[in-house]
Formats: C-alpha cells, sequence, structure tokens
C-alpha cells in the first residue's frame, strides 16, 4: 500500500476526531491565506528589519485546542516569498494545505543582510546567542511575538522548525539553542553547528556526530534538560553534491546524543517516489528521529504535488510538510495527542414523585475514570463521582419541582470532555406558576449579553439558565439582565423561569446568542511622531517603537511614516491588518 496516501488516510481520521471534541472551545479562525510582507524586528548585525510572511489558517487546531506553529526557513539565494510560500502562481514550499489540515500557523521570514553573499541564515556563526541581535535573536524574537499574542492561540507546547540548506542549518541551530521553544526540529540538507561555510561540502576530517552534539548541549545551557521531550529529523536527496549527504545522518545522531539514553533504529521504510525512512526509538518505545533519504534528489525541498518545481524546489519526491507535520503530532512529547473524552448521550429517566436516574456515555481513546453530574432545581446535585467506564445510572432523591443539567466525563489522563445538557425533566407535581415569555437578546458584546423577559403574575423572582446551568445565584427579581464572562465568538443557548409560592416553573423556550468577536483589527498610516503622540508607538533612542510588538518603525520623527495595524488591545505591527 501506497505508504504516504496510508498515512494521510490516518491523519485526517485523527484530525476530524480530535475537531470533533474540540468544537465547544472554537479559537479565532483565521482568513485562510498567506499574509501581505510584515516587518517585524529589527538586526543591527546583518543590517536591516525582518521581513517576511505568515500562514493563519481557517481550520480549528488539532491538539490541545490550540494552534501549532511552524518556522520555515529558506535556503541560499532564496527568498520568503519567491520560494516559501503559497503564492497565485507559485506554489513554493506547499505548507497551505497542511496548515489548514492541522490548524497550524506557518512562518516565512527572509533572511537579513546579505549573509555569506547569497541571502543565507547565518548557521556558521561561532557564536549563537538568544539575546544579542542577528538571526537566533530575531527568530526567537519573531516565534515570541506569535506565540505571546493571544489572537492566534499557539500551544508553547507545539512550536516546530524546519528549514533548508541554512535554513536547515539554522533549524538545527535554533533547536539546540532553544530546546525550551521547541518541541520539534525538521533539518533538510543541513550542515550542522561547528562547520563553515567552505566545508558544506565535506565532513572536515575528525568532526563526529559527537562533535556535533557537544556544541548543541554547550549552546542549550541551562534549557538543556527540554531535550528530554524534543523530537528530530532529516532529509536528504542521494545526488545532492551541494552540501555533504554525510551530514543528514549526522545531524539527527547528533540529536538523539543530546537527547541522552539508548535509541533502538527501526526497520528502513519505503517512501512515495523514492527513497527510505529509518526512524528511531527511545528507550520509552517512543519515536524520537526519523532518517530520510530521497532518491535521486538534488539540492533541494522537497515539496511534492503541488509544490515549486525549480530554484531549490522538488515537487517531484516526498512531500516533506506533509511528513514532517505527521511525524511531530504523533510523536509530541509535550502536548497531549489523546483527544479528551466526548459525551455520546445524557439523560433522565425512571422518574417518580421523588427521584430521577440520571444516564450518561461517552467515549475515549483511554478509559473514562469519572463521570460529574450537575441538576439545578429544588434540590441542587453536585456529584464528580456518578460513575464511570463506558456508562452510567445513578438515582437521586428529588424534592418535587422542574429540573435541568449537565453531565461531563474524566478520563484516565484527566481530561474533561465538554458537557453534555440534561433536558429539563419534572419530578413530582409541577408548580403552578407560568414560564416567562418574551425572552430576548441586546446585541452582545465578546463577554457579555443583556437579556430581558415578560413579567410573569405570581413570581416573586426569576432564573436563567445558560445550555443547561443555571447561572443566577438567586432568583432576579427584574425581568432583565446581563450575562457576563462569557467567551468572544460562541454560541450559547439561554432559557429563563419564573419563581413563586409554589415552586419553579418550566422554562421558558430557548434562545441563541453568539458573541462578538474578541478584536476588531484597525489600521491607522502616520507619521512616526505622530503614532508616538497618539499612544501606538513609543521612542526609544530617538526611533519608534511599535507597542507591543516593539517592531521599529525607524526614526521618531514627521518625516517617516509607517501603517500600524492593532491586533489586540495595547498590541501594534508594522503593516495592514492581517
Amino acid at each position: 500500500m501506497n505508504h504516504i496516501k496510508t498515512m494521510l488516510r490516518a491523519v485526517m481520521l485523527i484530525a476530524c476526531t480530535l475537531l470533533a471534541s474540540l468544537t465547544a472551545h472554537a479559537v479565532t479562525a483565521g482568513p485562510g491565506s498567506w499574509s501581505s510582507q510584515q516587518t517585524w524586528a529589527a538586526d543591527s548585525v546583518n543590517g536591516g528589519n525582518l521581513t517576511g510572511y505568515f500562514y493563519w489558517p481557517a481550520a480549528q487546531p488539532v491538539l490541545a485546542g490550540k494552534r501549532a506553529l511552524v518556522l520555515v526557513l529558506h535556503g541560499c539565494t532564496q527568498t520568503a516569498s519567491g520560494d516559501v510560500i503559497d503564492k497565485t502562481s507559485d506554489k513554493g514550499f506547499n505548507w497551505k494545505a497542511v496548515a489548514e489540515q492541522y490548524g497550524a500557523v506557518i512562518l516565512a521570514p527572509n533572511a537579513t543582510g546579505n549573509v555569506y553573499s547569497n541571502h543565507c541564515w547565518d548557521y556558521a556563526n561561532t557564536t549563537h546567542t538568544r539575546s544579542a541581535a542577528g538571526h537566533d535573536a530575531i527568530l526567537l524574537d519573531l516565534v515570541n511575538r506569535f506565540v505571546s499574542n493571544p489572537q492566534y492561540a499557539i500551544d508553547p507546547n507545539q512550536v516546530y522548525v524546519t528549514g533548508l540548506s541554512s535554513g536547515g542549518g539554522e533549524a538545527m541551530v535554533l533547536a539546540c539553542l532553544a530546546p525550551d521553544v521547541f518541541a520539534g526540529v525538521g533539518i533538510n540538507a543541513g550542515p550542522p553547528p561547528g562547520t563553515t561555510t567552505l566545508q558544506i561540502g565535506a565532513v572536515p576530517s575528525g568532526y563526529i556526530a559527537a562533535t556535533a552534539a557537544s556544541k548543541c548541549q554547550a549552546m542549550a545551557g541551562s534549557n538543556a534538560a527540554k531535550f528530554a521531550t524534543q523530537i528530530a529529523g532529516a532529509v536528504w536527496g542521494t545526488s545532492d553534491y551541494t552540501v555533504a549527504q554525510a551530514y543528514g545522518p549526522m545531524d539527527v545522531a547528533a540529536m538523539r546524543q543530546v537527547y541522552g539514553g539508548n535509541f533502538t533504529q527501526g526497520s528502513s521504510v519505503s517512501i512515495a517516489t523514492g527513497g527510505t525512512n529509518i526512524p528511531y526509538t527511545d528507550a520509552n518505545g517512543k519515536l524520537r528521529t526519523h532518517e530520510i533519504t530521497v532518491s535521486g534528489m538534488g539540492h533541494a525541498w522537497p515539496a511534492g504535488s503541488g509544490g515549486q518545481n525549480s530554484h531549490y524546489v522538488d515537487s517531484t519526491k516526498i512531500n516533506y510538510p506533509v511528513f514532517l507535520m505527521d511525524f511531530w503530532f504523533r510523536n509530541n512529547l509535550r502536548a497531549s495527542i489523546v483527544p479528551a473524552p466526548v459525551m455520546s448521550s445524557c439523560s433522565s429517566s425512571g422518574i417518580t414523585a421523588t427521584s430521577a436516574t440520571i444516564n450518561g456515555a461517552a467515549t475515549a481513546s483511554s478509559s473514562i475514570s469519572s463521570y460529574a453530574v450537575s441538576l439545578s432545581g429544588p434540590s441542587a446535585v453536585n456529584d464528580t463521582a456518578a460513575g464511570s467506564g463506558s456508562s452510567f445510572s445513578k438515582s437521586y432523591n428529588l424534592a418535587s419541582g422542574y429540573y435541568t443539567g449537565t453531565v461531563s466525563a474524566t478520563d484516565n489522563l484527566g481530561q474533561v470532555s465538554a458537557s453534555c445538557a440534561i433536558p429539563q425533566f419534572l419530578v413530582g407535581t409541577a408548580p403552578v406558576i407560568s414560564a416567562p415569555g418574551g425572552l430576548s437578546a441586546g446585541t452582545p458584546t465578546a463577554t457579555s449579553v443583556t437579556l430581558s423577559w415578560n413579567t410573569v403574575s405570581g413570581a416573586t423572582g426569576y432564573n436563567l439558565y445558560s445550555n443547561g446551568t443555571k447561572i443566577t445565584a438567586s432568583p432576579l427579581s427584574a425581568t432583565s439582565y446581563t450575562v457576563t464572562g462569557l467567551t468572544a465568538s460562541t454560541s450559547y443557548s439561554f432559557a429563563a423561569s419564573a419563581v413563586g409560592s409554589s415552586g419553579e416553573s418550566a422554562l421558558s423556550a430557548a434562545i441563541s446568542v453568539t458573541t462578538a468577536s474578541s478584536w476588531t483589527c484597525s489600521a491607522v498610516t502616520a507619521s512616526n511622531y505622530a503614532h508616538v503622540q497618539a499612544g501606538r508607538a513609543h521612542d526609544s533612542g530617538g526611533y519608534a517603537l511599535a507597542n507591543g510588538s516593539n517592531q521599529n518603525m525607524g526614526l521618531d520623527n514627521l518625516f517617516y511614516t509607517k501603517t500600524l495595524a492593532q491586533t489586540a488591545a495595547g498590541y501594534y505591527i508594522i503593516g495592514n491588518c492581517p
């Protein structure tokens, strides 16, 4: 069976299952397209500003309810716009499809300056540091801009880096320098740390995997412990005569050494379009590294079908973005790859004048350790140990009246399902009071909505319910109420009841309300001086820096003009809204 097709079917099945479990926790959908060119941090070492593009998917993420972030670095003589991003006439490295499949944000920056006279990334620098300006620092700053900006909903445990040639070498440098930042790395024809640009075509005498491992370990410093949960891979072509093919397996062997412990080499697996993959598992049986040899490929990024097929990009070989994303998502050691349990049903049954039985069932990849039952009514119930296993039924003694409630499931990993709402049911005799009519909602904000309803004869107060759960601590005397603490861009169901001397009425007809988006981006074009005076930027040493992102806009005066987009409260970036 075709290996890649089988892998893709499996990935799609996992993605669909995970997405189903996360619908209650949706994150903001992006535009589903590459951004316009952005300007990020200034590079005082190599010159100029870091520019580039990002892809913000419309699809939801597939792990832990948050997005992954992938930093993709081009090779020497390449550019992000010309070779990496997916434009109308140029499919580049072919990242768009997998970005949507996994709900991942992709970063495609341009190398600043003109390092090695070929627009390279400075992987061969003898001093790599996280703090000083230069490629290492500005790339880590770029990653942090996105991870720290809540609108992108990036999971810090799902940050990855990959690249070709000098970009592959820089990807390995970043994985070594910041193992606390990067959970995984994919190295494509990248020379390891400590080699020079004169040594790209042949491994220097005496340089072995242990040499690279030693340099990698030293770069990590106090963050070396994070290597225990990092994964790595490498890919290279059998016809690559630009970067020595021996660097490929050496890179990954070095990473295994810094990861520590014993590794077992798996059987060589054939890959589509020609070539093999050799997996390595650690002492715990976890897949930690891969080594892909691509038959007949020269010095190029293997983009697979749909990718570019020129300028060091090969569309006739393995689709490395597909392979990498599958490798990272299946084997991430920092984010749970097991979906949370899903409630499949909940109900009430066996109702008498004094009791009712609550039933529930859930599915999980692991096992259900407990169910939690919450009932709102004359006799409130908060039972966190209602049962376990694939289903449960439990009887409760209840006072006469109407009840609503929810059931949720917790698996043996501590992950909790979304709540299942129990339809309203009546125990004993119905109170002689009518349900409120005319329930309506005002214009919702991102976090609140005002509800109102008609007066009920004989009512001494009113209760409100959201998604089946009572949200008023005590009956309200007024016939309007502002519900707060809501989540932006989320749909809620609301209902009301009346309370009188005979008890609580049935629920009113429910209404559905969707909250507004948490932020609407806006852009302003003005002089740097005007931006500073208006509070969109601040002065630092005579330069205007955008508030929040700290992007360098140039001199703080009336003669420099920039467009600033406010993408979150107090957060501005150079350029138009994404």
